[in-house]
């Protein structure tokens, strides 16, 4: 009948991204994770006061554990705030956790978080398994993304 209230608020209910994670990393594979939150860092999320910047994943003692993920306190809340910065647990099977762990083993592999949205009510983060690009993969990435931005503008010339 109606559209849900997320929906409505954010379109496609992405809370954060990481846009800087595509610009470092080679992105090889993601997967959905939950994530363990406070009461007052569900609020602070859901008001969209989160930044992924310079955030990380790690396996530690069978558990994904993210650090560096900022949320800011919320604003209503008054001695029950959460701190902004703490590791946080995320929620995988332990299937998914032994797979991850292969992989970061191999040399060069990072934990990154792409994006933290809503889901059915619930808040997700996007976790990519991924590769440092150096500094000239990242300069043949910003040459082919002019070269297709000018193709484009050719075509719609035309």
């Amino acid at each position: 009948m109606t559209a849900r209230k997320e929906d409505k608020e954010s379109g496609d209910g992405v809370i954060a991204r990481n846009k800087k994670a595509f610009h470092d990393y080679q992105i090889i594979d993601s997967l959905e994770a939950g994530i363990a939150l406070r009461g007052t860092e569900v609020k602070s999320c859901r008001m969209h006061s989160v930044s992924l910047q310079d955030s990380f994943a790690r396996i530690e003692n069978g558990q994904v554990l993210l650090y560096n993920m900022n949320v800011s306190p919320y604003s209503h809340g008054n001695r029950f705030n959460h701190t902004p910065v703490r590791p946080r647990v995320l929620l995988l099977h332990k299937k998914e956790i032994l797979k991850l762990s292969q992989r970061v083993k191999e040399k060069g592999y990072a934990l990154i978080p792409l994006k933290l949205y809503l889901s059915r009510g619930r808040i997700k983060l996007e976790l990519g398994t991924a590769k440092g690009k150096t500094f000239e993969d990242k300069r043949e990435t910003l040459k082919k993304r002019q070269d297709d931005l000018d193709v484009r503008r050719e075509i719609k010339v035309r």
